[in-house]
């Protein structure tokens, strides 16, 4: 059970708090992205597309920071070359933007926004419908008096417009929300983070196992 409620926190954690987080890094690299291609032509929106890579960079650790507990493994951050010892400060300059992984940052900054919405949307859903209709029987009673509501759905669906059918009803549609919670949760969280590890890590590298002096002895004979 802990284990369970664990997952589903690190799962709701990682959705809700990525999605503004995810939704600040796309209008900044965007408006980074496009002031510096625009002038490019003049070179003055060089220095901005590569201030702009050092920006999506940033976004890329704090997402990659958050991706091992997600998906349960181990994750190596990228190699980002340094500019050469006594190279010019054109060449300094340009060094982030000079290497793939600066293009894959930029990249998942813009791409991500539509796969965090949807999580979000998924993760909050199922949340509200879980809460909201655990706690039906406290307020439904009250909710079922308002003129005008006639039973809610329940009567649509030809169940009965009692007040006793539509509390019913909405808790166990809070119930049903409730047990699918965990896989729905699961689901927004690796559809987002999918990406980023696609996009913005390595596999880590495997542990070396350490030799006796002797074990090596032996193999060397």
């Amino acid at each position: 059970m802990r284990t369970l409620q664990h997952r589903i926190t690190t799962d709701t954690r990682y959705v809700l708090i990525g999605f503004p987080v995810t939704v600040i890094a796309f209008v900044l690299v965007v408006a980074g992205v496009a002031a510096g291609l625009g002038g490019a032509v003049a070179f003055v929106g060089l220095p901005v597309l590569a201030a702009t890579a050092v920006l999506a960079r940033k976004f890329a650790d704090a997402e990659r920071a958050a991706l091992p507990d997600v998906v349960g493994r181990p994750l190596a951050r990228p190699e980002y070359p340094a500019a050469p010892v006594g190279a010019g400060w054109f060449r300094r300059t340009m060094t982030p933007i000079a290497n793939g992984q600066a293009f894959l940052d930029l990249l998942h900054a813009i791409v991500a926004l539509p796969f965090a919405i949807v999580s979000f949307v998924l993760t909050a859903v199922w949340w509200a419908g879980a809460i909201a209709g655990l706690t039906f029987p406290i307020y439904g009673w009250a909710l079922a008096k308002l003129p005008g509501l006639d039973g809610g759905l329940p009567a649509l669906l030809g169940l009965g417009d009692g007040d006793g059918v539509f509390v019913a009803f909405n808790t166990a549609a809070g119930l049903l929300f409730a047990l699918t919670l965990p896989a729905v949760v699961r689901i927004a969280a690796t559809l987002k983070a999918n990406l980023a590890e696609a996009l913005l890590t390595r596999p880590a590298p495997r542990p070396q196992a350490v030799r006796h002096p002797y074990e090596e002895s032996v193999l060397a004979a």
